[in-house]
């Protein structure tokens, strides 16, 4: 329910007895509160009523301005983004804030949204990734640590709470099924992956970084297109950058290009921060365009599955013409994404009688290219 108090808008919400918001089975889990969109991530948190009902304010400003306040505005200040601050020999413990999954019931795979507070110690820059040293011993050499895991960072540099003082990672599950009996062998199921989705509130968590500069975002021109090719986690960073050209407040960049998301999933129910995207859609139409490939619910030109190089060919003519005209483009995901984005890249470029292999090193030395697979 919403009512108006003076120049308050008022918002009830059940809780559950553990002081968490219930979640309808049939709610996708990419509604959890940090990734609404600004007016109702403005909300100042006044518990005006205790129990099984937990009541937050937010002024009527608050509800109808764009853009949410960030803070420390010094996290601007820099010239050079931070690097390897903290190290696998000497990792920053940090914690864990939530783990919310963030996939529907018919996703194939469980994928989560992991908020880490590192309480502005390991600050970063959009692009960057973080190591994490999930607990234990390493299998491969008994009585050392775990190796490192590097994982994209989901988040501005501000992170969801906009105070500078968390992260957010992107994890998807790795479990892995026997090709003979079909089950699944828990023996072999990735360490960190499941250490990170099993996480509760309170963890403590080994990070390490933050480390990369191929995926960082250009501000230099703030007019400037970046057209973006994700598939499943590998949205991370794009969710980053996204947040920080139309949902933050950023007194130092403000953005005024185009913004050119692709994005691969299985289907529906696996679409990543979706209703962040299509929030951006509504409120930014000339600066945002959002495509997706639904690999089993789609299909491209040729009958067959539609994946994110299908969607590339289908606006290759506007892809590189916007290249051509200095656009940066970037892809993350698995390594396996890559060859058939290639493949048609190069097809086209030869329907269009330029040579591939010329136009590449071009973009790579205009330094427009990023990628980073895994």
């Amino acid at each position: 329910m919403a009512s108006a108090l003076g120049s308050q808008v008022v918002a009830a919400a059940p809780i559950g007895s553990d002081g968490r918001h219930p979640r309808s089975s049939s709610l996708k889990g990419n509604n959890f509160r940090n990734s609404l969109w600004p007016g109702k991530l403005a909300w100042e948190h006044k518990t005006l009523q205790s129990r099984h009902m937990k009541v937050f304010c937010m002024s009527v400003q608050q509800a109808s301005r764009s853009k949410v306040a960030i803070k420390p505005l010094e996290l601007e200040n820099a010239k050079d983004p931070p690097l390897n601050l903290y190290k696998p020999k000497g990792p920053y413990t940090a914690s864990i804030v939530s783990v919310e999954r963030i996939v529907g019931p018919n996703a194939p795979g469980e994928t989560c949204h992991v908020v880490i507070d590192h309480g502005g110690n390991v600050p970063y820059w959009e692009g960057q990734s973080y190591g994490v040293i999930p607990p234990g011993e390493n299998p491969k050499k008994p009585g050392t640590p775990n190796t490192v895991r590097l994982y994209s960072i989901a988040s501005t540099r501000y992170g969801d709470s906009f105070d500078g003082r968390t992260a957010s990672l992107c994890v998807r599950r790795a479990v892995y099924y026997d090709p003979v009996t079909g089950k699944e062998d828990p023996s072999k199921k990735g360490i960190c992956s499941n250490f990170l989705c099993d996480s509760k509130p309170g963890d403590e968590i080994q990070i390490t970084g933050p480390a990369g500069k191929i995926m960082l975002l250009p501000e230099d021109d703030p007019n400037a297109t970046h057209i973006m090719i994700g598939t499943g986690t590998g949205v991370a960073p794009f969710r980053g950058y996204l947040r920080r050209m139309f949902m933050e407040d950023v007194p130092a960049f403000k953005f005024g290009g185009l913004a050119w998301l692709f994005l691969g999933v299985a289907n529906t129910d696996s679409l990543l921060y979706d209703e962040e995207f299509t929030n951006y859609l509504q409120q930014y139409p000339d600066n945002f365009r959002y495509d997706k490939a639904l690999s089993r619910e789609q299909k491209n030109r040729s009958g067959g599955k539609m994946y994110v190089q299908d969607k590339i060919e289908e606006y290759s003519d506007e892809i590189f013409k916007l290249l051509d005209g200095g656009a940066h483009i970037y892809f993350c995901g698995l390594k396996g994404m890559m060859p058939g984005i290639q493949d048609t890249l190069k097809r086209v470029a030869e329907q269009r009688g330029e040579s591939w292999d010329q136009k590449l090193s071009q973009l790579k030395k205009n330094k427009q290219w990023h990628v980073e697979v895994y």
